[in-house]
């Protein structure tokens, strides 16, 4: 296997979900070994971004990364989810904002700006994280854990006391194309009285209808209803895609994850690369 770009540059405009603010956002080509790298075009000095682990600076409602002068990008876990399902290793994303636009609250226009541009495989190997023993981080009762495997796996358990959700399991391999029949077009979730709440501190106001599943504390309120009757599990199954992404190469190995969310999802690459007999890199 060799490592995969674009074979051209695609364009596309949306609104930040907590900014409110229209963003054109910009995936490039990039040479080998470049990584998944982001670069704020609005900055002085267009400052650039890799989207790794220890970049990670804020994961309350969304995953943030900074950089070393504080500039910063944040909810690239959708797009981060697309890039791995497509195997894209080196990528330049431009954009214009503080955030990578919602869309629709899924993968799906990502996974479709990917295939809009192509993909050309490059002159040099691809390199995978193997797992090689068990690395498990656990708050409370919510937990996320890696074992070893030949194959890139998921398992997740969602419980949450509301009549529209309850106890969701679900499980995704990464093989044959399945994240855009299964996951992609699941969209991220919120509560009613959250939201409201966070629009009084200026968060959420690009939130609505149209990119996000909202409930009140008895039902759902967009009017078309799931696109799954299981979105909500799959959706975090597909954050965990994207946030495990910030390893910076393709895991190969099972994650599980137990209600868990984005700072256990990084937490559990900090504990990975804090034990180097717990991983090969090949």
């Amino acid at each position: 296997m060799t490592q995969i770009t674009l074979k051209t540059s695609v364009t596309a405009q949306g609104v930040g979900l907590h900014t409110g603010r229209k963003v054109t956002l910009t995936l490039n080509p990039a040479p080998v070994n470049h990584g998944v790298v982001f670069q704020r075009l609005d900055l002085e000095r267009q400052p650039k971004i890799p989207a790794l682990w220890d970049k990670v600076t804020d994961t309350k409602l969304c995953t943030l990364i900074s950089n070393e002068n504080g500039a910063s990008v944040g909810t690239i876990e959708h797009l981060m989810a697309a890039l791995r399902a497509a195997n894209v290793d080196n990528v330049l994303v431009t954009l214009d904002g503080p955030e990578v636009p919602i869309m629709d609250g899924s993968a799906e226009p990502f996974h479709f700006l990917i295939t809009c541009a192509g993909l050309k495989t490059q002159q040099a190997a691809k390199k995978r994280l193997h797992v090689q023993k068990t690395i498990r981080v656990q708050e409370g009762d919510k937990w996320a854990e890696f074992t070893p495997s030949n194959i890139a796996s998921f398992d997740f358990e969602v419980d949450f006391d509301h009549p529209s959700i309850g106890q969701q399991q679900r499980n995704l391999t990464l093989l044959n194309g399945n994240f855009p029949s299964q996951i992609s077009r699941a969209r991220t979730f919120g509560f009613a009285h959250e939201v409201e709440y966070l629009r009084s501190v200026g968060l959420a106001q690009g939130g609505s209808l149209d990119n996000a599943i909202v409930l009140d504390r008895e039902k759902i309120l967009n009017e078309s209803g799931l696109r799954f009757p299981d979105e909500f599990v799959r959706h975090k199954i597909l954050d965990a895609v994207g946030d495990l992404y910030l390893a910076g190469l393709p895991i190969m190995g099972h994650y599980t994850g137990h209600k868990a969310g984005h700072a256990l999802n990084n937490q559990l690459l900090h504990a990975l690369f804090a034990d180097p007999s717990s991983y090969v890199i090949a």
